[in-house]
């Protein structure tokens, strides 16, 4: 038997891809697991146990769409009670509550899962997907990984082989009482850890080549997040701690230590070794490409940490290969939430309506509209003050607005790069220009200190300066003959409400006006 889609590894995006499929009546797919259970990432990781994205029950809305933008573990569906927020209301949740969740999700929508099924090898012949485990092997006409990044990232270090794993190191901070540790990379795995043991150690050195990147500064929620910076301030405080700035050079064995050779890049390029007790590589993740063969090995990006892929999450040298959840972040890498439940799961929304484009020949959902100003406005605005998707895959989904002359249809979250390749024409809907619309923060907005009051910003709710606006804001261009010829920006909002009539309506109706009359002349 082929199927029409396998789908590798029943994490939250592959469960999301089942559901939505199932939801439509597909019954020609699978999902191959390796473990016993959905979610097995979350059983281990990460190895502190608390999650960094956020649960808030409590919103003061009962509108579901918008409750969405502060339930950051939530996948998609239609059932109130696969709600993440009616599992826990703790704000930054224990693992084991994902772990739960992701078993009731998979069972309550009905998603196709082979559970022990681990797939070993990856082949394609006549066109057709061969995914074997260890008993069985499955063929498939197009193949979607949602493994996620599931080996450690080495970088070149000589040593590195004698450090301490991220994945299995020990966890309890009495195991490193009164040693000195060093722990290699800055991201959040480096400083939860770091944060667990502050107070058992003699010191804690994180070291590692870039600059640390707070979240709350660059907007992306990858870098550091507040929950895990605690150790800034026994660095900054001179409390025995320190941050690294340069490159490991080597780490070698030292009686039942280890001494490890260190460039500082901040003080004139000085080389120093230094002692240390304990050396933790907590050094992030990376797509394992090893079960493919060579007739669907997909190249790679990022330093060979992702999967090369198109606009549409596909291969971009193996058709029909496609790439679901964490692996899908290449395409935005440091950018957006792709590389994160509170934004992949849209993503894998709108995987599912590209595969249905293209193999079921099913059109991109949409809402017909009068080509009005006042029309397409009061869409747009009904939207951003209510999307969840646009919240989240900030400058990555858009709602697309297609104008035939007195026809126009409303396109809720398509990827911003596909619709520039690929449009959305259909046989009954050959449109001549769009609107896209996205919510976007400004221009350089992670390049000033937020909390600096010295620093200059855009007034709120002022018309005709949106387009410097640091914050969040929705912004409205206008795309004829494959390119852009207008944009327009709403003012910003502190309390994200953009339908303020005179503010944010108004000059949206005569944007679009405007728009539309050049067209038309």
């Amino acid at each position: 038997m082929t199927l029409d889609y396998l789908i590798i590894g029943a994490g939250p995006a592959g469960l999301q891809l089942a559901a939505l499929l199932e939801a439509d009546g597909r019954r020609d797919y699978l999902v191959l697991e390796g473990a016993d259970s959905p979610g097995a990432f979350f059983a281990t990781f990460p190895r502190h146990r608390q999650l960094i994205s956020i649960n808030k029950p409590h919103t003061g809305s009962d509108d579901p769409e918008l409750n969405l933008r502060l339930d950051w573990n939530s996948l998609l569906s239609d059932d109130p009670t696969l709600r993440f927020t009616g599992y826990t209301e703790r704000y930054f949740p224990h693992a084991d509550v994902m772990v739960r969740y992701l078993a009731d999700f998979a069972a309550k929508t009905g998603a196709r899962v082979r559970y022990g099924a681990r797939v070993t090898s990856v082949g394609r012949v006549d066109g057709v997907f061969e995914a074997r485990t260890a008993g069985e092997t499955f063929r498939a006409r197009r193949l979607v990984v949602a493994t996620g990044v599931s080996k450690p990232y080495e970088p070149p270090i000589p040593g590195l082989e004698l450090a301490e794993r991220y994945a299995d190191m020990p966890v309890d901070p009495r195991d490193y009482l009164d040693q000195r540790v060093l722990i290699i990379g800055k991201g959040n795995s480096a400083f939860e850890t770091a944060e667990n043991l502050m107070e058992t150690t003699t010191l804690i050195h994180v070291a590692g080549p870039s600059s640390v990147r707070m979240a709350w500064r660059t907007h992306y929620v990858g870098h550091l997040r507040a929950v895990n910076n605690n150790f800034l301030d026994t660095y900054q405080l001179k409390s025995a701690n320190a941050i690294l700035d340069g490159d490991v050079r080597r780490i070698e064995r030292d009686g039942t230590g280890f001494t490890v050779t260190f460039s500082f890049s901040r003080a004139n390029e000085v080389v120093k070794e230094l002692r240390y007790d304990r050396v933790l590589a907590c050094t992030g993740f990376a797509f394992d490409a090893s079960i493919f063969d060579d007739t669907c090995r997909p190249a790679l990006a990022v330093k060979g940490r992702f999967p090369a892929q198109t606009a549409a999450w596909e291969s971009v040298d193996v058709p029909g290969l496609y790439f679901a959840g964490t692996l899908s972040q290449e395409r935005d890498f440091k950018r957006s939430t792709n590389g994160f439940i509170h934004g992949f799961r849209y993503a894998v929304r709108a995987l599912h309506k590209i595969l249905e484009r293209r193999y079921g020949d099913t059109p991109w959902p949409a809402e017909k509209l009068d080509a009005t100003p006042k029309s397409i406005a009061d869409a747009v605005v009904a939207r951003v003050n209510r999307t969840s998707a646009l919240w989240q895959q900030f400058g990555v989904l858009a709602d697309v607005v297609t104008v035939a002359g007195p026809d126009a249809r409303y396109h809720e979250e398509v990827p911003v790069d596909y619709f520039a390749e690929e449009g959305l024409r259909t046989p009954d809907h050959d449109y001549g220009h769009a609107f896209v619309v996205t919510l976007e923060y400004g221009p350089d907005h992670d390049q000033v200190d937020p909390f600096d009051i010295t620093v200059n910003r855009v007034a709120q709710d002022v018309v005709g300066q949106a387009h410097d606006a640091a914050y969040l804001h929705p912004v409205v261009r206008h795309h004829r003959d494959g390119r852009v010829v207008a944009t327009h920006h709403l003012a910003e909002n502190l309390e994200n409400r953009w339908d303020r009539p005179d503010v944010h309506v108004t000059p949206l109706v005569a944007f679009v006006d405007r728009c539309l009359s050049d067209v038309e002349g």
